[in-house]
């Protein structure tokens, strides 16, 4: 049994859905990453994984070169007959959903991991074209042979109130785990006694990289070390350009580690693990820091809210208050019992709603093939 997975980016599979695919090939199934080429492109491969090149330019909003891109995933889906196919991410979704349908694909299932800058960018060339998005949807979506897995019940709740997607495909699916034997509690590195807050994402404006800036800014004196892991992501319009991190930088208030490999030794230098973000799926970052009993600070959005309970462990903010995310690191800071039982909490939370394992047999369930293939 073929079964392809689709996306915007060989990062965001390499990231988000390799253990996904080494579970399907233990089980005898054969799974496909397509995407475009990108730096992560060969880690799959290294993987031993089949990989297929998706000529897809995130940015564009070309009508023809959008009807390329679904003319090369007919293509590719008649190649290769999948059985079943799994769509990541905006354009995929849509562009693969018909794809799946023309080539006779017998099942289709798509994740919607959050909504993404189409909804949640206010320029007005964006505003304009979002109708024309959530009509697609609903013609893509709503079908009987289209299961829509979403991460969080506000991003579910929107779809099915829009009729996008009927209730019955519609399926909840928090996050897309984390490995609970890896990202396991250590005990916290010195750092010459200074707390480390931690950023790490990509360098987006959603992301809320200028409410983190603006916190280390008024904090400048307070012995705080604020580091900034990730880097910008040059096909999303609302990335951070190179100069314009050049100029953060040169304030000389937060340290910028670029991108990072290593999650779990950034992370166990941390002290907490912020991410103002505007709106999210669930946010891997968020779970990573709980498993490894870390306290968090997100805002009280969607997809945050499904990882972070407030003053369980770790607390919420409202979004783009950059003051009100420095009061937040201040008095957690100060209470060093508070932060011992967030990160206590946040542990049993990670491994109780967020596993892999239980993550890929909640999805294994949708894809009709039993828990974990068993």
């Amino acid at each position: 049994m073929k079964i392809l997975l689709v996306a915007n980016t060989s990062w965001y599979l390499y990231n988000f859905r390799l253990s996904h695919a080494r579970r399907l090939r233990e089980l005898g199934y054969m799974p496909v990453f397509v995407s475009p080429r990108d730096e992560f492109t060969g880690k799959l491969a290294s993987q031993g994984f089949e990989w297929v090149e998706l000529g897809l330019n995130r940015r564009s909003m070309n009508p023809i070169a959008e009807l390329g891109v679904l003319v090369r995933l007919v293509r590719i889906y008649f190649k290769h007959k999948p059985s079943l196919v799994h769509h990541f991410t905006i354009k995929c979704v849509l562009y693969g959903t018909i794809a799946a349908r023309v080539s006779g694909a017998r099942r289709i299932v798509n994740s919607v991991t959050g909504l993404g800058h189409v909804f949640l960018d206010q320029r007005p060339v964006v505003r304009i074209v979002r109708p024309f998005v959530m009509r697609l949807y609903r013609a893509v979506l709503n079908s009987e042979r289209v299961t829509t897995i979403f991460q969080n019940g506000d991003d579910m709740d929107f779809f099915v109130k829009s009729r996008i997607v009927r209730p019955e495909k519609a399926c909840l699916i928090r996050s897309s785990g984390v490995n609970t034997e890896h990202f396991k509690p250590e005990p916290r590195r010195e750092t010459a006694g200074r707390p480390v807050v931690l950023f790490a994402s990509r360098l987006l404006r959603e992301k809320g990289v200028l409410e983190f800036m603006s916190a280390a800014r008024s904090l400048g004196n307070s012995n705080i070390r604020f580091v900034i892991a990730g880097q910008p992501d040059h096909g999303n319009p609302s990335s951070f350009t190179d100069a314009e991190i050049q100029l953060f930088k040169s304030e000389g208030v937060a340290e910028f580690a670029g991108h990072v490999a290593n999650m779990k030794e950034l992370i166990l230098d941390s002290t907490i693990v912020v991410l103002p973000s505007y709106r999210e799926g669930v946010p891997k970052i968020l779970i990573e820091a709980l498993a490894m009993e870390r306290p968090v600070i997100a805002t009280d959005v969607p997809g945050c809210r499904e990882a972070v309970e407030h003053m369980k462990n770790g607390m919420l903010v409202p979004v783009r208050s950059a003051v009100a995310l420095a009061d937040a690191i201040v008095a957690l800071l100060k209470n060093e019992k508070m932060m011992r039982e967030f990160g206590r909490y946040g542990r049993e939370k990670a491994i109780r709603d967020f596993s892999e394992a239980k993550v890929i047999a909640s999805t294994f369930d949708v894809y009709g093939i039993g828990r974990g293939g068993e």
